[in-house]
């Protein structure tokens, strides 16, 4: 199994969990009120958008990470179309993280 599908399964699994945060509003306001532990960007999200994320993510203390996955695969596995999640729970944030650097060839985001 590739791991942008692994990521998208566990994606899947912390939704139904109720652990997501999905949007970008949404997002920002986990991330401020700390009950954000990663921040998921899609890979085709505006740089613009990212930017504004990545940038509050950082000003919190809370890590953001690129995805491969699009928004059209994101929306294929949450059933929601969105480029920008906050996971806010520790352990499914360390699990997607630990993914996320796999899929980048072991390379620390």
């Amino acid at each position: 199994m590739k791991t942008t599908d692994r990521i998208l399964g566990l994606l899947g699994i912390a939704r139904r969990a109720g652990k997501l945060a999905l949007g970008a509003d949404a997002a920002e306001q986990a991330v401020d009120a700390r009950s954000a532990r990663l921040v998921l960007l899609a890979r085709d999200l505006s740089p613009r958008t990212a930017g504004d994320v990545r940038a509050r993510a950082e000003k919190c203390g809370v890590r953001a990470a690129g995805l491969r996955a699009t928004m059209d695969e994101l929306e294929a596995a949450l059933g929601k179309r969105t480029g920008v999640i906050a996971v806010k729970d520790t352990g499914f944030a360390k699990t997607l993280l630990a993914l996320c650097a796999q899929e980048r060839g072991g390379i620390s985001l």
